[in-house]
């Protein structure tokens, strides 16, 4: 059954309510929580707590969290997590393998943002992979391809739970996009968790960081996979993807 609800923890706009949603399944419970863009207060303490400035679109009161309600384990996704990772040096800005083209696309942005670059990677690029707290419960990382069963996620199994939250986008001063989002499904026997940075920055770079947790409810094995992967723009679009790959 899925409900509506406030969330647990965390700040709580007062103007709105939480469209997120929650459902309980085998002793786990999974909820999202889906708030409007931070208002002007949240976005100024959020600036100071981080000490880099927030993209320009951020939805700091949006979580998603999978609970084992027995142990108390949570895996939790919020935005100033995964924003307080982000480099704030610029240094890993400076030697990703394009740093040439970077520096040229730099040049052409405006005078704002370059005001904004210089103390910290302003594509927002974050290699956060979630919260995890409570419980006695083993997480087991694994690589690509090396412990999520997809052949079981590729079955037509009914789904009791999906949700797709945004944390934060911009839009990189009209020259590209960053965008974190993460999407949960809820099925009989598991669940999918996929958190998603996605990069592009026009002509220079494709950029895509994904962490996936599943969960085996009849096991109770939590498996997390993190991958990431970038390539030029130009090789994108040399391969002929449809147009809607590059841009969401």
């Amino acid at each position: 059954m899925t409900t509506f609800h406030l969330p647990p923890t965390g700040p709580i706009p007062t103007s709105s309510r939480d469209l997120g949603k929650s459902h309980t399944q085998s002793g786990w419970r999974i909820s999202t929580h889906k708030h409007p863009i931070c208002n002007a207060a949240e976005i100024n303490t959020m600036t100071s707590e981080l000490g880099i400035a927030p993209p320009e679109m951020i939805f700091g009161n949006n979580a998603v969290r999978i609970t084992h309600l027995a142990s108390g384990f949570t895996v939790s996704f919020t935005a100033q997590d995964a924003l307080d990772v982000v480099d704030k040096t610029g240094a890993t800005m400076l030697k990703v393998a394009y740093s040439e083209e970077w520096q040229k696309m730099r040049e052409k942005l405006s005078e704002e943002i370059k005001d904004v670059i210089r103390p910290f990677d302003w594509s927002y690029s974050s290699s956060w992979k979630g919260r995890v707290e409570g419980g006695t419960m083993e997480l087991k990382e694994v690589g690509e391809d090396q412990g999520i069963p997809y052949e079981k996620l590729r079955r037509p199994d009914p789904i009791l739970l999906f949700d797709e939250v945004v944390l934060y986008e911009d839009e990189l001063a009209d020259n590209g996009i960053a965008l974190m989002s993460v999407k949960v499904r809820v099925m009989p026997e598991r669940l999918l968790v996929l958190q998603r940075f996605f990069l592009r920055l026009d002509g220079v770079v494709i950029r895509i960081r994904d962490t996936r947790v599943y969960v085996e409810f009849a096991t109770g094995d939590v498996v997390r996979e993190y991958v990431s992967k970038e390539t030029k723009y130009e090789d994108v679009k040399k391969v002929d993807l449809p147009f809607h790959c590059l841009t969401t």
